[in-house]
């Protein structure tokens, strides 16, 4: 193998081509969409229908708060199926939980896991749960969601096409900005008063692009409507465009000036000095869709609160990955490292115990 694995964090693409792809077990015919790097979710044809399947790590983090980190962790497994345009339905979960989780935090955890999937309709169909040496926060588990729809019902970036415009919802550095304001509340509040702190804290629960999905596709899919989306998590907006033009074998044209950012996403991302359209945005779609489609597709999201933009469109391979800012061109690249980790570690290290700031 001649590409290293990183220090920490998903593997590279070139790993990724390298290592996983030529190995994937059995050949099925019934697969629609097999593993691929940009794609969230994989598809498969059974009875006619098509069932979208999406696999991650429980993600537990106690510092969030127990509901909090437990919401979190259904919307990131949600928020990745939604991208094939197919609401979930059914959930496998596995817990391997530390060995200092008490039955009451155990209790709060999975009464919001319940919660959270009545809402979204999903029904828990199989699982595993137990308390083991060597488990630890965040990653205590894992779980598998699926949605079932029609065969024609799906999106993949296979299905977008020169031409395509590209909306993103939201804007950069949601994830990054969220968790930032729930772990160091008092540092915002000292910084840009108690108001803003308690405002940045609410981007926490828009952390999730379920609502967005959901509502874009019922514009129409494929030639109707939205041709495929993609949840920009590690190395943000950058690298979520990126990756979805990269598994449509396209290119992309998107102006920096159009994507819009939220004022306390751009005060938070300065105090702790990382790119914003590079950092980790969980509950940021990045969204393809047939040209005279896009702007009933920014009408619905708008009309269900989501602030949306087209921002760019998708091009013929040959014409690569540009970047426009203030009439500037220059080549789109993945960021490759997310700044967040970085700096979340680091003022982590800095926060005095029990005070008010890093």
């Amino acid at each position: 193998m001649k590409s290293k694995l990183p220090e920490i964090g998903k593997i590279s693409p070139e790993i990724f081509e390298e290592l996983i792809y030529p190995r994937l077990g059995m050949r099925s015919k019934e697969i629609l969409v097999g593993p691929q790097n940009g794609v969230d979710v994989g598809i498969v044809e059974v009875g006619g229908q098509a069932v979208a399947i999406t696999t991650d790590p429980v993600f537990i983090v106690p510092e969030y708060g127990w509901e909090r980190a437990a919401w979190f962790a259904v919307h990131i497994l949600a928020s990745d199926l939604v991208t094939s345009g197919l609401p979930p339905k059914y959930l496998s979960i596995d817990l391997n939980l530390p060995m200092e989780m008490t039955e009451a935090q155990l209790e709060r955890v999975w009464e919001t896991i319940h919660t959270e999937c009545q809402k979204l309709g999903i029904s828990i169909i199989c699982g595993h749960t137990a308390r083991y040496e060597n488990c630890h926060y965040p990653m205590v588990g894992g779980a598998t969601l699926m949605a079932v729809g029609e065969i024609d019902g799906y999106v993949t970036p296979q299905l977008a096409a020169p031409g395509d415009k590209l909306i993103v919802t939201k804007g950069p550095a949601i994830e990054a900005s969220g968790i930032f304001a729930t772990i160091f509340p008092q540092l915002l509040a000292d910084r840009f008063g108690e108001s803003f702190s308690q405002r940045a804290q609410k981007l926490f629960y828009q952390m999730s692009v379920v609502k967005d999905a959901l509502t874009a596709v019922k514009v129409g899919v494929r030639a109707k409507g939205v041709t495929a989306m993609h949840d920009a998590t590690e190395c943000g907006v950058w690298g979520g465009i990126y990756e979805l033009a990269q598994a449509a074998g396209l290119g992309v044209r998107v102006e920096k000036g159009l994507i819009p950012l939220d004022e306390k996403v751009e005060k938070i991302c300065g105090l702790f000095g990382i790119d914003p359209y590079k950092s980790i945005s969980e509950g940021t779609l990045i969204i393809s869709c047939k040209k005279e489609r896009a702007t009933a597709v920014v009408d619905a999201l708008a009309t269900e609160g989501i602030t949306s933009q087209v921002v760019g469109e998708l091009t013929p391979p040959d014409e690569g990955m540009i970047l426009c800012t203030d009439g500037e061109e220059q080549p789109l690249l993945h960021p490759r490292v997310d700044p967040f980790w970085q700096a979340f570690y680091q003022a982590l290290k800095e926060k005095p115990k029990g005070g008010p700031s890093v």
